[in-house]
């Protein structure tokens, strides 16, 4: 019977809303607002049955220095004593040593990937290389900039009388055709591309491309290394600085170097 007692739809109970004569007290409370209320106010009361009880049950004889070295101000924790307070000179004139160290260690690991990129790539080259990177991006349909260390190479060839310098064939000279005169690299001779091994000499048009847009990379890495390299030798003139100035003796500013940095002159004083 239950089941068709459940089955028989029922008269919907509402509560009802705020009369009109207490509209100016605002919305009537509902009970599952008075259940979330209810449950805040014993949640904090249990909260501060357990602080009576551990400030009851606690030893009077405990001490820790969070108690003299820290305070509350407006409801937020501050910390009263400063980090600097708690070490003297000697020890802060230490830990600025070790963040040297790592610092030129760091210095140390940039230049050495920086001479490794100097010896792989050609510093020097010609603005043809630049306009065959465009050429073929405008082919491929790629488009990338060109390298910015690229700049004219002068290659000198001494002679012996303004005669020779009139008849002068870079061409026969070089033993190249004219077409690859402008390589800094890879330049074949004539003999090397009647040979077999022309097709190794000269690659196909994607490889060169290829080729064309690794060196473009490792040029805009080198770049980037190049500035990091110039921060961290600022950084470790500064922390020197720093130390340098952590040390006794009068000393006086007596103007800022290129980078910007202040230049102290200590007094000379009489070593016993």
């Amino acid at each position: 019977m239950s089941s068709l007692r459940n089955a028989v739809q029922r008269r919907n109970h509402k509560e009802r809303g705020q009369l009109q004569s207490r509209s100016h007290k605002g919305i009537l409370e509902k009970h599952k607002d008075y259940v979330l209320r209810a449950k805040d106010y014993h949640k904090k009361q249990d909260y501060l049955k357990t602080l009576r009880q551990k400030a009851t049950a606690r030893n009077p004889d405990e001490f820790y220095f969070g108690m003299i070295n820290s305070k509350t101000k407006k409801g937020v924790h501050v910390i009263t004593k400063e980090r600097s307070e708690k070490f003297d000179a000697e020890v802060l004139k230490l830990l600025k040593t070790q963040d040297q160290g790592y610092v030129r260690y760091l210095g140390g690991v940039n230049r050495a990937k920086i001479d490794k990129l100097k010896k792989g790539l050609h510093l020097l080259e010609e603005e043809d290389d630049e306009d065959e990177v465009d050429e073929m991006d405008a082919e491929l349909g790629d488009g990338v900039a060109g390298s910015s260390t690229s700049r004219r190479v002068k290659h000198t060839v001494f002679v012996d009388d303004e005669d020779e310098v009139k008849s002068f064939d870079p061409s026969q000279h070089f033993n190249t055709p004219e077409e690859l005169l402008s390589r800094t690299y890879n330049r074949p001779t004539k003999s090397m591309l009647e040979s077999d091994t022309a097709a190794a000499v000269l690659p196909d048009f994607k490889t060169q491309y290829k080729l064309l847009k690794k060196r473009e990379q490792s040029y805009r890495e080198l770049a980037s290394r190049m500035d990091r390299d110039d921060q961290l030798r600022k950084t470790q003139q500064e922390m020197d600085l720093q130390k340098n100035l952590m040390g006794k003796g009068p000393r006086k500013k007596v103007g800022e170097d290129s980078r910007g940095l202040p230049i102290y002159k200590w007094k000379a004083q009489r070593k016993r």
